[in-house]
């Protein structure tokens, strides 16, 4: 039989009622023809509860106990869908990411999925089974401990066994009936994508956007799985939702997908540092051993052995920026002046595959923007995005022209 994967969130299965919603989904699946691994979240806000209960016990705690403890939401979604699943009378069974075995590293809070053997789920299959319903966001390590994949590691864990599985597609079920061009919270005229290609969505999600996990779209464009996003609240066609493939399928697209923003970043800038082979690779090593994610960097000219290095990164990170740069100062690693952190800016992007083919992109966003009177503060560019850096209190004005002035509005 074919093999379907659908993965349902936590907003999907919040109560039992919306399990049995999301259930009878599934069952319509089965009915037609498919094999089905459902992979469930927790349901929506047990593993805030969970995560809280933790700290609350030991602010400094032991990391395979947090994993043991935050992973039990998930199991408890995947049994109650399994008997949602046989009171509808499909034969369906729950399995923890022991059982499968979903082997992972030994990183707990953050495993990686390095196998997921197919024989113990296709046995079960083959003698039966319709339904397997995963617990996701789970996993074992080497030494037989509970791992998690990070929050949000469930669309990982779905599109993981979709790829294991030769799965023909990976269906995800969440509160949104898809990919918008932009969020519908800030601007009203965004508009449903029916396809987006996943170099696309893979930008979008590292940039802000909500809808899908970074790791799962890296993994579905390595893999080659098609992706479809769904809103498990609304009645579903076999053109419903949002398809995530590669850009070959796509006949026709604006040069722009999508405009992308993340509200809560910070620009931090070094100033007067002691230029020298290697001072790059020096504060960055630094700001990386602190758990400071970087985003964009920009180093100014050289003058008289002296530059400005500046770099963002969110907003919640910013003491911990400043606290290594200021032990490298002090360890003599590092010579700067002073540290100038700018907590109140947004980044704002604009993503698209036709960027490749068009020239222009540039110039039109940037003098948008300036017709709006934003300032820019820092630019970085890859082969299909453009972010700047600006003040966060004009992000949506930035966002809301963007989205007027390359007409995303309208279909291609």
């Amino acid at each position: 039989m074919p093999v379907l994967v659908m993965k349902f969130g936590g907003t999907s299965v919040a109560t039992l009622d919306r399990i049995r919603r999301a259930a009878k989904r599934v069952g319509v699946e089965v009915a037609k023809g498919y094999d089905v691994i459902v992979i469930v979240s927790a349901m929506s806000g047990e593993t805030n509860k969970l995560v809280g209960f933790v700290n609350e016990t030991s602010p400094l705690y032991d990391a395979r106990e947090y994993d043991a403890i935050v992973s039990s939401g998930e199991n408890v979604t995947a049994g109650l869908m399994a008997l949602t699943l046989q009171e509808m009378d499909v034969p369906a069974r729950s399995w923890q990411g022991w059982q499968v075995p979903v082997r992972t590293t030994d990183a707990h809070s953050a495993a990686r999925i390095e196998e997921i053997p197919t024989d113990n789920i296709t046995a079960k299959f083959g003698e039966g089974m319709k339904v397997a319903v995963v617990a996701g966001f789970q996993g074992i390590s080497p030494q037989g401990r509970i791992t998690t994949l990070g929050r949000g590691g469930s669309d990982t864990t779905a599109v993981a066994f979709a790829a294991a599985f030769g799965a023909e597609r990976c269906d995800i079920y969440t509160d949104v009936d898809g990919v918008y061009t932009t969020d519908p919270r800030v601007e009203a005229k965004a508009r449903k994508l029916d396809k987006i290609s996943f170099e696309e969505m893979l930008e979008l999600a590292s940039l802000g956007a909500k809808v899908l996990q970074t790791r799962s779209v890296e993994l579905a464009m390595r893999y080659k799985v098609k992706l479809r996003v769904l809103s498990s609240f609304e009645e579903q066609s076999d053109s419903a939702g949002t398809l995530v493939c590669d850009e070959e399928e796509i006949m026709e697209s604006n040069v722009v997908a999508g405009v992308a923003f993340s509200r809560d970043e910070a620009k931090l800038t070094l100033m007067s540092v002691a230029d020298r082979p290697g001072i790059a690779a020096t504060i960055f090593t630094a700001l990386s051993e602190a758990g400071v994610n970087v985003d964009m960097i920009v180093q100014n000219i050289s003058e008289e052995g002296r530059t400005d290095m500046t770099w963002s990164c969110p907003v919640d990170q910013v003491i911990r920026a400043e606290k290594a740069m200021q032990k490298a100062h002090e360890d003599g690693v590092i010579n700067y002046q002073e540290l100038v952190a700018d907590k109140g800016v947004a980044k704002v992007s604009v993503v698209g595959i036709g960027m490749r083919s068009h020239t222009g992109v540039a110039a039109k966003m940037f003098k948008v923007l300036s017709d709006e009177g934003i300032n820019i503060k820092v630019i970085t560019t890859s082969e299909i995005k453009i972010s700047v850096l600006i003040d966060r209190k004009y992000m949506e004005l930035a966002v809301q022209a963007l989205h007027d002035a390359f007409e995303l509005d309208k279909a291609a």
